[in-house]
This record gives C-alpha cells, sequence and structure tokens, in this order.
C-alpha cells in the first residue's frame, strides 16, 4: 500500500477490496465518499473522487454518497450510439433537402433566403433527429391529481412523434415515481385541501394586482411570518413562482452597489433610489453591477444560472461539491481581486443548492459555511428539493446538519415539492428583506401568490411544525427517510447503478446509452410505473438516466412493485452495470498498522 493510501485510511474513509476479480483502481482501493466507516454497507469500483478533503469534526453523522464512474466500454458504447444517429441525423437531413422525406420543421421560406434567418437549421439537429425519436417520453397528459398514483391519457403517434392524438382511453393507477410530492400534501382531499377550499371561497382564485399594489393579503402576511418562524430567520419573503424567486433576486443582490448585502435599512432613502434603479438609463445599471463576484456549484438549477448571468456579477464555477475548487477560488479572488484592476470585489456569494435534482446529492453545507466564514464571503442557499424532505424536523438541509439557520445569510426555497403548492420564498434578516421588497423585480411587477395556495402552504406547514395537534407531520417525514433508505438500498442490491447520497429522496438511475432511454420510459409505463428518464443536454453525454422520486406517500407494496418492474426491466435493457464488491471488515488500529505495513 502506498503513503497515500495509508493516510487516507488513516483519516477515516472507508476502503474496500474488489472481490469480483476485476482490477480495481488505486491498489486495489477505492474511495466511498463517507465520512464515517459503515462497515455494513458495501461501495462499488470505480467512483468519482470529486470531493475535498473532509473535515469530519463538522459531521455529527455520516455522510455518505455514492457517484460510480461509467464503465469504459459502456461510454465507449454510448458515444458510438450518439456517433450512429448523427450520421443517421445528417443522412435524414439531406432527405429532406430533396423533399425526398417529408420535413415537419419550421424552416425559412425560398423568398426570404436572403434575410436574416428566424430558424437556426444546425442548433435544432439534436431536436429533429434525436429528441424526436423519445418525444412521447415527455409532455403526457395527466387527468388526476399527481399523488402516489396517478391516471395518464393515453396517446399515439402517427407521424413518428411529430404529433400526437389522444385515444380517448385513460390509463389508470399508474405509480407514480416522477413527481417531487415528498411528504404527500400533493392531493385534493385530506386538511389541505379542505383549508384551500375554504380560501377560495372567501379571497377567491386570483389577486389581479402585485404585492406593492393591491395584492398584499392578511394571508400571505401570515405566510410569511409562519415560515420565517418555520426556518428560525428574521423575516421571509413569498413569491408566486419559484424560478422567478431565483432568477429575478439574484440581480437585485449582486446588481445593485455594494451596499445590498449589508443590509440596507427600509427609508425614505431607498425609495428614491428604487426609482433611478427602474428608470435610469440600461447601461449605467450595468456599470454599477461591476465589482460583484458569484461563485456557482457547476451542476446548480437554470433559474440560479439565469439569475446569475442576469445580475451582470462576474461568474465563476466550482466543480460540484467540492471544497478544494471552492476554496481555491474563494482564496484566488481575494489574492488577486478584480480583473485588470486587481481592487477588493465588494461581495462575494457562494451559490448552492440543498438537494441537486439531478444528482440526488446534498451540498456539504457545514464545509461551505466554514468556508463562508473564513474568507467573509456570502451564502445563498437554495432549498428548492431540501425544505420538507430533510431533517428531522422536515426544516431542509440546515436542519439535516444541525446547523444554525443564522450562518446562511439568503436562504431560498419553494413550496412546489415538499408543500404540494407553488411559489417560493426568501427568508434572512429584515433589513435584506426590506430591501428585497422594493428592488425585487419578482415583488415589484409579478402577481403575487394565489390565497387558497397560500393557504395550502400555510395548513401543510402548520401540519409539518407539529402544531396542528397531530403527530402527520413527523410520520411523514419518518415515512419519508424510511421509504428512501429502502428503495435506494434495493436498487443497489439489483445492481443497477444509482447516484447521490443515501438520504436524497431524488434517486437518479444511470441508462447511459441513448437508445435507452425512450426504452426504459415506455417498459415502465407498460407496467403501469410513472418514471422521469433525462438526456443531453440536461446532463452530460455519456450519463442518461432515470430519476425517480420517493415520496412519503408511497407504500411498501407501490415501492416493491415499482422495484419490481425496474429489475424487469432492468434485465430486459441489460442495465445492470454495477460492479459489485464485499466490504473489508471494521478496521481498527491493529488492522491499519498491518495495513501501513504493506
Amino acid at each position: 500500500m502506498t503513503e497515500s493510501s495509508a493516510n487516507k485510511l488513516l483519516n477515516g474513509e472507508a476502503c474496500h477490496r474488489n472481490s469480483n476479480g476485476r482490477k480495481s483502481r488505486k491498489n486495489g482501493f477505492v474511495k466511498n465518499h463517507c465520512l464515517f466507516q459503515q462497515p455494513q454497507k458495501y461501495r462499488r469500483p470505480g467512483e468519482k473522487n470529486q470531493n475535498a478533503p473532509h473535515t469530519s469534526s463538522l459531521y455529527k453523522k455520516p455522510f455518505a454518497e455514492s457517484f460510480e464512474e461509467t464503465p469504459l466500454l459502456v461510454a465507449v458504447l454510448t458515444y458510438m450510439g450518439y456517433g450512429i444517429l448523427t450520421v443517421f441525423g445528417y443522412l435524414r437531413d439531406f432527405l429532406r433537402h430533396w423533399s425526398i422525406q417529408t420535413c415537419h420543421v419550421a424552416r425559412e421560406k425560398e423568398e426570404q433566403k436572403d434575410f436574416v434567418p428566424l430558424y437556426q437549421d444546425f442548433e435544432n439537429f439534436y431536436t429533429r433527429n434525436l429528441y424526436m425519436r423519445i418525444r412521447d417520453n415527455w409532455n403526457r397528459p395527466i387527468c388526476s391529481v399527481p399523488g402516489a398514483k396517478m391516471n395518464l391519457v393515453e396517446r399515439v403517434s402517427r407521424d413518428y412523434n411529430w404529433t400526437f392524438e389522444h385515444t380517448g382511453r385513460v390509463v389508470k393507477d399508474v405509480i407514480n415515481m416522477g413527481s417531487y410530492n415528498y411528504l404527500g400534501f400533493a392531493d385534493n382531499t385530506g386538511a389541505c385541501a379542505d383549508a384551500a377550499v375554504e380560501a377560495t371561497e372567501k379571497y377567491g382564485v386570483g389577486v389581479a394586482s402585485s404585492r406593492c399594489e393591491m395584492g398584499n393579503l392578511d394571508i400571505q402576511e401570515k405566510l410569511e411570518q409562519l415560515v420565517a418562524r418555520f426556518l428560525g430567520l428574521e423575516s421571509s419573503m413569498i413569491f408566486g413562482m419559484g424560478f422567478a424567486t431565483n432568477s429575478m433576486n439574484i440581480p437585485a443582490l449582486t446588481g445593485k452597489d455594494s451596499r445590498v448585502l449589508n443590509y440596507l435599512p427600509l427609508t425614505s432613502h431607498t425609495y428614491v433610489q428604487l426609482y433611478f434603479y427602474v428608470f435610469q438609463p440600461a447601461g449605467s445599471f450595468i456599470d454599477q453591477r461591476k465589482g460583484c463576484l458569484i461563485l456557482s456549484d457547476e451542476l446548480n438549477h437554470a433559474s440560479l444560472v439565469l439569475g446569475a448571468r442576469l445580475s451582470g456579477s462576474t461568474i465563476r464555477v466550482f466543480k460540484h461539491n467540492n471544497m478544494q475548487s471552492l476554496e481555491k477560488l474563494l482564496r484566488d479572488a481575494i489574492a488577486h481581486g478584480q480583473p485588470r484592476t486587481h481592487r477588493p470585489w465588494k461581495k462575494i456569494l457562494i451559490v448552492v443548492e440543498g438537494i441537486y435534482s439531478m444528482e440526488g446529492s446534498i451540498v456539504r453545507l457545514p464545509e461551505i459555511v466554514a468556508l463562508k466564514k473564513r474568507y467573509k464571503a456570502y451564502l445563498y442557499l437554495d432549498e428548492a428539493h431540501s425544505i420538507g424532505a430533510l431533517g428531522p424536523n422536515g426544516r431542509g438541509v440546515v436542519d439535516y446538519f444541525g446547523l444554525d439557520p443564522k450562518d446562511v445569510d439568503i436562504m431560498m426555497g419553494t413550496f412546489t415539492k415538499s408543500f404540494g403548492a407553488a411559489g417560493g420564498y426568501i427568508a434572512g434578516k429584515k433589513d435584506l428583506i426590506n430591501f428585497l421588497r422594493c428592488h425585487s423585480h419578482s415583488a415589484l411587477y409579478a402577481t403575487s401568490m394565489s390565497p387558497p395556495v397560500a393557504q395550502q402552504i400555510i395548513t401543510s406547514m402548520t401540519i409539518i411544525m407539529g402544531e396542528d395537534g397531530t403527530t402527520l407531520g413527523a410520520d411523514r417525514i419518518r415515512r419519508l427517510s424510511e421509504n428512501t433508505t429502502y428503495f435506494r438500498r434495493k436498487l443497489r442490491e439489483m445492481g443497477v447503478v444509482i447516484y447521490g447520497n443515501d438520504d436524497s429522496p431524488v434517486v437518479p438511475m444511470m441508462l447511459y446509452m441513448p437508445a435507452k432511454i425512450g426504452a426504459f420510459g415506455r417498459e415502465m409505463l407498460k407496467r403501469n410505473i410513472g418514471t422521469v428518464v433525462v438526456g443531453f443536454p440536461a446532463t452530460p453525454i455519456i450519463e442518461s438516466r432515470a430519476r425517480f422520486c420517493v415520496s412519503a406517500a408511497h407504500t411498501r407494496e407501490m415501492l416493491d412493485t415499482a422495484l419490481k418492474a425496474t429489475d424487469e426491466v432492468g434485465d430486459l435493457l441489460q442495465l445492470k452495470y454495477s460492479r459489485r464488491e464485499q466490504p473489508l471488515p471494521s478496521l481498527g488500529w491493529m488492522a491499519k498498522e498491518s495495513l501501513l505495513q504493506d
């Protein structure tokens, strides 16, 4: 054993030997991304080493994530598959050009060929020749509540997925393994639905105004107070759309002068600033954005990426959940300052998510908070998928790690997942929220949240907090955790490759090859299982996957049915790529000493 391998072993990283006869990398040992040893769990070879050395003292419980590396043969065959599809795509484009094959895509008219083109023909190549082959796996119409089970409208295509026709038949009782209904509140019966109906009768459905005009209702202010109390922060602000919560508020936080994140108090001078902010020329506004740096995780959601770009700030990307990469960017930013002038950055904002919805991984929040404090940066945490789904009290990733909520400067989340509603929130210090009320485009121009939606959130959040006088919220949080552990364990035993953290209810299962994306979705639907399949460009080209979302509403029988179907389809499509290995016994100090001597 080399010295580096021995040091890793002494630092508490669990190592396993490969027992299946295949050659392992790095002296037969692989890293399993776990902060503490878990002798009873096996780990698979070839996992990506993408994280910095861990600081175990920051974590109060084991933090296990696995990202098994794509087998070389599978990667080669995947590239070959995309290559064959590309060749046939160009052949079909040739046939369409000479009108040998019917072309269904929008194209320029012959008399407009000398004008600026409206359609980029080459950019639509993927849509025409790859996406259309598997388009039937997306946008399926649902005609029921998207709960643990759902009903789908059957449709067929007679022109190879360019158009669809409804057959009039309904596929009933499809087990829903794709919706973000983590705590099972997306239902049309129960306390939440009843309260939403009462709110509709009292307030109506629409508000027809923004919050700063005639759309500020008492039920919305009640919800904001409840959210702040739920998160343990001073104040919060709600928005009618989760995507816009990120894309419209990040520009407000980093798009003004350097006082923004110093929590500018709400005074009469602020309204004067608001006037110039809205009506000043675009050029002068862009000039004011210089001097702000955003450090963004490479796998952040599109809403975070869009918000960062709209802010006009300098953006630098660090490797996913890699603390070495983040710390290097922080050090460089402080040491070198802004480009050309080398002046200090006015503010540095770290932007991360709680649960990454395509990877199933959980942010290493204790380490990020430590880095944020060390380098005096600000932290923006998107808890869209983690709020309600993580933590003993359902308060998200901060609760999961047992951290102080005040360590997060800007805490964002959505109500579309665990609460079965719509919209989003931002929470933090009172001065920050007051600033956003006057500077956020989402607050100034967007219609405020619908009253029945607000009531749905209030009721579900009250249940989670246990303030309804029942243990329903705690029971659902516990059931979600149990279902997640059970489902992930069974998939591993099955031999398929899954990504992410052991406690994440988002479970990506790797498909790799493009032909298997559509085949998996269709075969699962034949067995009455509704799943989400994802491919390039939403994922890396060789990492196409199916994504399961576990819910507290799923019974053990539903999960077993879904697992049985996955097992059958896995055998049919040859998806069991995982190379298992047996764990070493629990290593004491004597065993470590003997390994060091080897």
